[in-house]
C-alpha cells in the first residue's frame, strides 16, 4: 500500500467500521481495516484489510507500517494489542483510556472519583454477599469486562435469589436497579484543542439492547446542557481524542446518573447520518485526524430503529418511504438479537 496519501488504520470490521470508512472517504482519507472476523462488512469498503488474530505480531507490524494513525470501532480490542501498536504509532483514543473503560469497576470508580454520580454498585469480590443490604435489590449483576447488549448480565429481584445463584470465577459488580424516568445519551467529539457535542438522544432499551433512539429528547434545555457538560468533563479528564458516547439514566427527580461510557461512535448516534449536517462518524474521523471540528447542526427531527436478527429479512424486501433511510449492515450470519441493520425516519 502506498503511503503517499494519509491512511487511517481501524481495528474492527463491523457496521461502525463500515460507516467510519465511508466518512473517511469523504475527506480523501484512505482506510485499512484490521479485524479478526471473516464476517466483517467494513472490509468491502476499505482500501485494504487484514483478517487475523489481534495477537498476531507479524500482521500487526505489517498493519503499523502501512498506516499513519490507528483508531478502533469498538472497545473490546485487547489492551495488549492497542498498547503494542501505541509503542510504534499513535492510537486514538489512547489505550490507557480503554484500559479504564473496558472494565465496569474501573469505569465507575473513575467517574465517582471526579464527582460524577452513577448507580449504587459493589465489587462482588470485595464484599460479604450475606451482609449485602436488602435495599440494593432489585439489582443487576454484570461482568466487569466484555458484557454488552445484555450479555454477561443477570437480574435479581431479591437477595434470596441472589444468594442461591452460583457465580463463575469471572469478576462481577452488582448494581442497584434504578426506577428511572428515561434514558438519554450524549455523543461528544474532541480533538487536541476543541470539543463539539450533539444534543441528547432519547433511548429505549429492551433486555439491555437498544431498540430505538430519537432526537430531540423529551427533556428540558437545562438537563440537556447538564448532560453535555458532564460528557465534556469526562472527555477533558481523560484527555480523550475521538468520538465518545455517555449514556445516562434520568431519575424521577430529574437527576442524571451515568450508566456507561462507550469510547467510540455509538448505536444511538446512527441517526446523526440523516438528522444532522455532520454525522458522529464524520466527527470521529475529524477528531482523531486532528482536523477542524464542525459544530453539529440538527436539520431534522428523527427516530432510529434497530433491526435485530431475522427481522432484517422483511426489511430487505420492504419498500421505504421518502423520509425513511434503511441501512443493511451486510452481515452474512443472522443471529438472534444480533444487530443486522437500522432504519431512520426523519421529520
Amino acid at each position: 500500500m502506498s503511503k503517499k496519501t494519509f491512511t487511517l488504520g481501524i481495528f474492527g470490521g463491523g457496521q461502525l467500521g463500515k460507516f467510519l470508512v465511508k466518512s473517511a472517504k469523504k475527506l480523501n482519507i484512505k482506510t485499512f481495516i484490521y479485524t479478526d472476523s471473516i464476517d466483517s462488512p467494513a472490509i468491502y469498503y476499505s482500501d485494504d484489510f487484514i483478517i487475523s488474530s489481534y495477537e498476531d505480531k507479524k500482521k500487526l507490524d505489517f498493519f503499523i507500517k502501512n498506516v499513519d494513525l490507528v483508531t478502533f470501532e469498538f472497545e473490546n480490542i485487547p489492551f495488549k494489542t492497542l498498547d503494542y501498536v501505541q509503542k510504534k504509532i499513535k492510537v486514538s483514543p489512547k489505550p490507557s483510556i480503554i484500559k479504564i473503560l473496558q472494565d465496569r469497576l474501573k469505569e465507575k470508580t473513575f467517574l465517582n472519583s471526579i464527582g460524577i454520580k452513577t448507580t449504587e454498585f459493589y465489587y462482588l469480590k470485595k464484599i460479604n454477599k450475606k451482609s449485602l443490604s436488602n435495599n440494593i435489590f432489585p439489582a443487576i449483576v454484570k461482568t466487569t469486562r466484555l458484557g454488552y447488549d445484555g450479555k454477561g448480565q443477570v437480574f435479581f429481584k431479591n437477595k434470596k435469589d441472589f444468594l442461591k445463584y452460583t457465580f463463575k470465577s469471572k469478576e462481577y459488580i452488582i448494581e442497584k436497579l434504578i426506577d428511572f424516568k428515561k434514558e438519554i445519551s450524549i455523543t461528544i467529539s474532541k480533538n487536541k484543542t476543541k470539543s463539539v457535542s450533539y444534543d441528547a438522544f432519547e433511548n429505549l432499551h429492551k433486555n439491555q439492547i437498544l431498540q430505538k433512539s430519537h432526537i430531540p429528547a423529551n427533556i428540558s434545555a437545562k438537563l440537556n446542557n447538564q448532560a453535555k457538560e458532564i460528557a465534556k468533563k469526562i472527555a477533558n479528564k481523560l484527555n480523550y481524542i475521538g468520538t465518545m458516547c455517555v449514556e445516562f439514566f434520568v431519575t424521577k427527580k430529574n437527576e442524571l446518573l451515568v450508566n456507561e461510557i462507550a469510547p467510540r461512535v455509538h448505536n444511538s448516534g446512527h441517526l446523526t447520518m440523516n438528522a444532522h449536517d455532520v454525522s458522529q462518524f464524520d466527527s470521529h474521523i475529524r477528531a482523531v485526524c486532528n482536523l477542524k471540528l464542525k459544530k453539529p447542526k440538527r436539520i431534522h427531527k428523527a427516530i432510529m430503529y434497530n433491526i435485530l436478527g431475522d427481522d432484517i429479512k422483511k426489511y430487505r424486501s420492504k419498500e421505504t418511504m421518502s423520509n425513511e433511510f434503511f441501512y443493511d449492515y451486510g452481515k452474512k450470519v443472522i443471529k438472534d438479537k444480533r444487530k443486522m441493520g437500522h432504519l431512520t425516519k426523519i421529520f
